[in-house]
């Protein structure tokens, strides 16, 4: 077996000489094309939304060509004969004139929504496998708080996107946006004339939205992205538990051949994802709707679903008020829109935002991890991550109420009141269900690891009883298997008896007693192996 340096592969050799001799850059070239990227499937999560947020980027390049983000009034004359004679914004009729008069412009459309779709969706399942293995810890949290405000800024663009048409469907969702943004004690009013120009709908706020959604925001987003892929280069690539993955190496591929072969198919796989959807799977049929007026409405309307959590509680939050000053108009303050428009995303960015500062406070690990931990390790941030999950859902589910009261012919009342009990006991019982489920399966790690896999071969033992022998794991798989390591625990106590310094004071008690039940390892697996060899 070949145990010295990797050979350079011909093509990086002539390249990297060419360019050193020219620029001096051979020597790091020859170190990032051989940069070495783990080969688990949960990597490919991440690349999932950065691909998606490249197709947007190219077909939100060609939308502009023909967008026109004016609420100008126009009659509308073009081909889609249902609306014609009707009047309407500009932006509107644009929008009908790339779906029906410009070549392959409703399949770009189609495709830029699904991609906006699955942008958004990828980040959020991206941040989950980053929180659940526990990725963020150090040297990362900067990665992370930069990967948590890209998360924000992804939802800002979808609704400013999201309003763009003018159709009956954004109107609506522009209305909320505007009750919210009224509802803010003290600067609500100056935000809303501000972002809309003058009294609602005003005039100005889908040329004002249009600058965010193809400027500010996907700027801002390049600006982050980018520093969130230079950090990721830079430090080492974390890996999953396995044999012969330590702290110091990476195991997997590198990035040329190998690597850049995998994540372009894996690009052109996107393309043909959101390509399909876009070509077999319509969405926001905007001609079916109508253009916008206030004084419309429509029956069964949704917000993507990334709003659909926005939507739920503000459903499901009773109609509370605080009235200040007096009870004057100046100091009411409508809790029933400030509550669910604040609360709900609010503790779960702030959330994301310092959970990985909280916990090394909590469990005083300040060291650098490179190997991740499986989500069954660390089941208390397991079942943490698992409240949050179910409480969007919950949100999320009941931001369409009235569409399950129809489908399924059920009081509307009954709907809003069992959301009020579930938004509370769901995440509870998400977060005792979570650790029990974490803790069975550490249990089922330590019996394989004690006892080996079940070989289906039954002995007769010479008192007469049967049993079933068992294979020992193979030796990569137990490797896998041992790799978590124990959270950490700040020690409550010297040698001498003595409290630390950092366990003193009634802060510092609460904080020994929280990473007492944080940490430490629940089955020991060793423990497990010595019990089973003395039965």
């Amino acid at each position: 077996m070949h145990t010295g340096p990797r050979p350079v592969p011909g093509t990086i050799a002539r390249t990297s000489s060419f360019l050193d001799a020219r620029l001096g850059a051979g020597r790091f070239l020859n170190r990032n094309l051989r940069k070495i990227f783990p080969d688990h499937w949960s990597f490919l999560l991440g690349e999932i939304a950065l691909y998606s947020f490249v197709i947007l980027l190219l077909t939100g390049t060609f939308l502009t060509l023909w967008f026109k983000p004016s609420m100008g009034h126009v009659v509308y004359d073009g081909a889609y004969a249902p609306l014609r004679g009707v009047g309407m914004s500009q932006a509107y009729a644009s929008t009908l004139e790339i779906s029906f008069e410009v070549r392959g412009g409703l399949l770009v459309r189609q495709i830029h929504h699904w991609s906006a779709l699955l942008f958004i969706g990828g980040i959020m399942v991206h941040a989950l496998r980053v929180f659940f293995t526990g990725a963020y810890r150090k040297p990362r949290e900067l990665t992370w708080v930069i990967g948590v405000t890209m998360f924000a800024l992804a939802l800002l663009a979808g609704l400013t996107g999201y309003s763009l048409p003018d159709d009956l469907l954004s109107g609506a969702g522009l209305r909320v946006t505007e009750g919210v943004l009224i509802s803010l004690p003290l600067v609500g009013t100056y935000v809303t004339f501000f972002l809309f120009g003058g009294e609602y709908p005003g005039d100005d706020v889908v040329s004002r939205f249009y600058a965010l959604h193809v400027l500010l925001i996907p700027g801002a987003l390049l600006v982050l992205m980018s520093a969130h892929l230079v950090l990721m280069w830079v430090q080492k690539h974390t890996q999953m538990p396995g044999k012969a993955r330590t702290r110091t190496n990476v195991v997997g591929a590198p990035l040329y051949p190998s690597f850049m072969a995998k994540t372009t198919a894996f690009f052109l796989f996107t393309l043909a994802a959101v390509a399909g959807l876009g070509t077999f799977a319509q969405i926001n049929p905007v001609w079916l709707y109508g253009p916008y007026t206030p004084a419309d409405i429509s029956a069964g309307s949704q917000p993507d679903f990334y709003l659909g959590f926005l939507e739920g509680a503000l459903r499901l939050m009773p109609a509370w008020e605080v009235n200040l000053l007096g009870g004057a108009h100046a100091g009411t303050v409508p809790l029933s829109v400030v509550v669910p428009a604040l609360v709900p995303l609010g503790v779960i960015l702030t959330g994301m935002l310092l959970y990985p500062f909280v916990e090394r406070w909590v469990t005083g690990d300040a060291r650098e991890h490179h190997v991740l931990q499986r989500p069954r390790d660390n089941p208390h941030r397991t079942s943490i991550g698992m409240t949050a999950v179910v409480f969007f859902g919950v949100l999320w589910l009941l931001g369409a109420n009235d569409e399950l009261a129809s489908t399924f012919h059920i009081s509307l009342n009954a709907t809003t009141y069992a959301g009020r009990v579930l938004v509370v006991v769901a995440p509870v019982l998400a977060y005792v269900v979570t650790y029990r489920i974490c803790l069975g399966l550490q249990r089922s790690d330590a019996e394989l690891i004690g006892h080996g896999v079940p070989s289906g071969v039954i002995k007769r033992l010479p008192s007469g009883a049967f049993t079933e022998a068992h294979a020992p794991l193979a030796e990569d798989i137990e490797a896998h298997r041992r790799g978590g390591e124990p959270v950490p625990v700040l020690s409550a106590r010297h040698g001498s008896g003595i409290p630390p310094a950092l366990t003193r004071g009634p802060l510092g008690r609460l904080r020994a007693r929280m990473s007492a039940a944080y940490g430490g390892q629940k089955i020991a697996p060793d423990e497990e192996r010595d019990r089973s060899l003395t039965r």
